[in-house]
């Protein structure tokens, strides 16, 4: 672009363009005395006057001119506007206009009247040569260049021309191309310079940009040479590096530059070598990528890429948030949450990574499994915050008497343990069982000390027959034989487990197919008034004859399908047939059918019930549910709302079991309860335990107290009978003293024989 318009010229050029016009100022000073000089010693060659005259007039514009350069100099030039600028140029140019207007009088003054040879030479010499320097001086300004070079040599045309002497004219007429040339040139200087002026600017500020992009940039930056000598290294990469500042590094060798580093820094001696292979690597495949990890919790992660030049360029960040999370995440997938143990996923990893970094290694590994006994029961009675620091408490005492073995968490309140090889079976025998016996005993947590037993079902292997499912189910086998057995208990896996476990799940899929066929029956059993007279409730039960294997015990097949999740199938059925028979029985006579705490989780036990009633046409008051403490403890909330919403519709809500559990106390108060059942372990004994009698009336006082109806269960004896009969202790007595359990039939057989014998004592007791 050229800028013949100065309001196409940035300002700051344009500024700088005028200033130049006061600048070399001691060529100035020397032009004027060579001007007053010349014209002295042609005003002294021939004793003209008007020389002297030019010569004060040329020391008189010099001191003007001065005066105004140091009025220029004190002007706040950062605030001038380009109107300003141009005022200024005006009054710059006028200046030098003048000096050459002087020249070009004297050198036409010479040629036209004096025509002294001398004269002639000395002044059109000095213009011509003044011409030349305007080149210069004021190439900044073409207002300056036309008006100076104008002045100098209209005169000197004019004065040749009217002197009428041809050769003088010709000559004269030659000044004008060099007038031409003269402005063509300062032109050419000044868009030369402009263009530099521009150029120099963008390049500045692209530097500039740059610089601020490199050094505000949140990665490290190292660009190298071949010979990997830093050309280019950012702020940040000296943070990051602690290397110094990033303007003392420039042509320094990147591999001395790192160890000194790692001499007076935090680095390792031998991290420098991994970045510099970093380097070495880019040359070999093209692009790679590494994470390094200096002390300091630093992490830096490196790419680099090879140049065209041969160079490369070393980009790095920090990645030691993005690493902490990763490792946080990790450590939330491998390990339990709570106790900070291996979990099930990261436990089978651990012992497999043991195995695999000792294949040769011979002797026999350990799998225990433990199980807290009645852990809900904690959580009940003090809450889960306590429950949970608890489960803390014995997490850290399995670790710490673990040594070395493998501890983790496998769910709730279980825990497993690999014992790694041992010099032969006996030793990891009782290397297990002392384990077992040393993390069992008094806890305490929250203030409280808690008795705590864990039931341990362990298996022994040899390494060459590892397998972490088959060791697994060993050790559950193992375990469940502990339960059953005593809690607190610990037992070795057997083979003889191993069919019973394949049998328990045979009979679970034979239980499966008579569920789902109907095949299961139902048994009632009667629940008389105390004093025998009649049959006021019956209890279904669900009863199963396999067809190999014959009568299941209820406590065995009710267990497995709670286990198997078809226990709600089971009551269903059972409430269906049970609604349906107590229609064929006496209109006084009520069935109780239980419910499991499956049933009770959701309000699909509304639409059941009502669909029994409805089907079979019984009344709701002739219906009574049975419910025991196990349901409650899961969500005691929602199985209290779903009680009530029984009740309301006039279904009676008991009980069974009281008295088994360790806050069965408080439910008699909170929960829509009309009947409570008495276990029959407050029966037992009675007849010779003065303690167990008291306890029992005790209960059955505190439940009178609060309305509720008593129910006696496993009254077995006469003696027994006779005794809660004394002390008024039963509503109702449910057990074989009277009855057991019965076809549906035999209820109203039973009743109809109760009515005659009760009419026959009326009538003797008449007679």
């Amino acid at each position: 672009m050229k800028p013949h318009n100065p309001n196409r010229v940035p300002i700051d050029v344009y500024l700088s363009f005028v200033s130049s016009l006061s600048g070399n100022r001691m060529t100035l000073l020397a032009g004027v005395i060579v001007h007053v000089a010349t014209f002295l010693a042609v005003a002294a060659k021939t004793q003209s006057s008007i020389y002297v005259l030019l010569s004060a007039a040329a020391l008189l514009v010099f001191c003007v001119r001065m005066l105004t350069f140091r009025r220029f100099d004190r002007v706040e030039k950062e605030k001038l506007s380009r109107a300003g600028i141009e005022r200024w140029e005006r009054v710059l140019v006028a200046g030098a206009a003048c000096t050459t207007a002087i020249l070009g009088i004297g050198s036409g003054y010479a040629i036209f009247v004096v025509h002294d040879s001398f004269a002639e030479l000395a002044c059109i010499s000095v213009t011509m040569a003044t011409m030349v320097s305007v080149v210069g001086r004021n190439y900044g300004s073409r207002l300056a260049v036309d008006l100076q070079t104008f002045s100098c040599c209209l005169p000197m045309i004019v004065c040749s021309l009217m002197a009428l002497d041809f050769y003088r004219g010709i000559l004269s007429i030659f000044l004008i191309p060099f007038w031409l040339t003269t402005r063509a040139m300062a032109n050419g200087v000044r868009e030369f310079l402009y263009e530099n002026v521009i150029a120099h600017r963008q390049i500045s500020l692209i530097a500039d940009r740059f610089d601020t992009a490199l050094n505000n940039m949140p990665h490290g930056l190292v660009m190298v040479d071949q010979s990997n000598r830093i050309q280019v290294i950012n702020r940040k990469a000296c943070e990051l590096l602690k290397i110094g500042d990033p303007d003392r590094l420039k042509d320094r060798d990147l591999g001395a530059v790192l160890r000194y580093g790692a001499r007076y820094s935090f680095m390792d001696a031998s991290q420098p070598e991994l970045i510099l292979r970093q380097l070495t690597q880019v040359a070999e495949e093209g692009l790679s990528r590494t994470l390094i990890h200096f002390p300091e919790s630093l992490s830096l992660e490196f790419s680099a890429k090879r140049r065209a030049d041969g160079g490369a360029v070393l980009i790095f960040e920090d990645v030691s948030s993005r690493v902490k999370a990763e490792q946080k995440i990790l450590h939330m997938v491998r390990f339990d949450a709570l106790t900070g143990l291996p979990n099930r996923e990261y436990f089978g990893h651990l012992v497999k990574e043991y195995i695999e970094r000792h294949p040769k290694r011979r002797g026999p590994l350990g799998f225990m499994v433990l199980d807290i006994d009645e852990f809900k029961h904690v959580n009940d009675m003090r809450g889960h915050i306590t429950g949970d620091h608890l489960l803390c408490a014995i997490a850290a005492r399995i670790k710490d008497e673990a040594g070395n073995a493998i501890v983790g968490r496998l769910m709730g309140d279980q825990f497993v343990i690999f014992f790694p090889h041992a010099k032969n079976n006996e030793a990891l025998d009782a290397e297990i069982r002392r384990m077992h016996a040393d993390i069992q005993g008094n806890y305490e947590v929250d203030e409280v000390t808690f008795l705590v037993s864990l039931s341990a079902g362990y298996a022994t292997l040899e390494s060459n027959a590892f397998a972490m499912e088959e060791w697994s189910i060993k050790a559950d086998l193992a375990l469940f034989e502990s339960k059953s057995r005593l809690r607190g208990g610990i037992t070795g896996f057997e083979h003889e487990m191993d069919g019973r476990y394949i049998e328990q799940q045979k009979l679970k899929a034979d239980l499966r197919e008579a569920v789902a066929a109907g095949a299961l029956s139902v048994a009632f059993q009667p629940m008389f008034k105390a004093d025998g007279t009649r049959i006021e409730c019956a209890e279904a039960l669900a009863r199963w004859v396999h067809p190999e294997k014959g009568a299941i015990p209820p406590d065995v097949f009710i267990r497995l399908a709670e286990e198997m999740g078809i226990i709600s199938d089971i009551t269903r059925f059972i409430l269906f047939k049970a609604c349906s028979e107590c229609m064929t029985w006496p209109d006084h006579i009520a069935i109780s059918v239980n419910l499991s705490a499956r049933d009770l989780r959701d309000n699909d036990i509304l639409a059941v019930v009502s669909e029994a009633l409805s089907t079979s046409g019984l009344k709701a008051s002739r219906l009574h549910l049975e419910i025991t403490e196990s349901c409650l403890i899961d969500e005691p909330a929602a199985v209290r709302a779903i009680l009530a919403e029984l009740r309301s519709h006039g279904i009676t809500i008991a009980i069974d079991d009281f008295g088994t559990g360790f806050s069965s106390l408080s439910y008699l108060d909170t929960l829509p309860l009309d009947i409570v059942k008495i276990d029959r372990s407050f029966v037992r004994n009675i007849a010779e335990d003065t303690r167990r009698l008291k306890l029992l009336c005790g209960t059955v006082n505190l439940a009178r107290e609060l309305g509720l109806k008593i129910v006696i269960e496993g009254v077995e004896t006469v003696e027994q009978l006779a005794l809660l009969n004394k002390h008024r202790s039963a509503d109702l007595v449910q057990g074989y003293v009277f009855s057991p359990p019965v076809p549906s039939k035999e209820i109203g057989i039973l009743s109809q024989a109760l009515s005659r014998r009760v009419t026959q004592r009326r009538r003797s007791k008449v007679a």
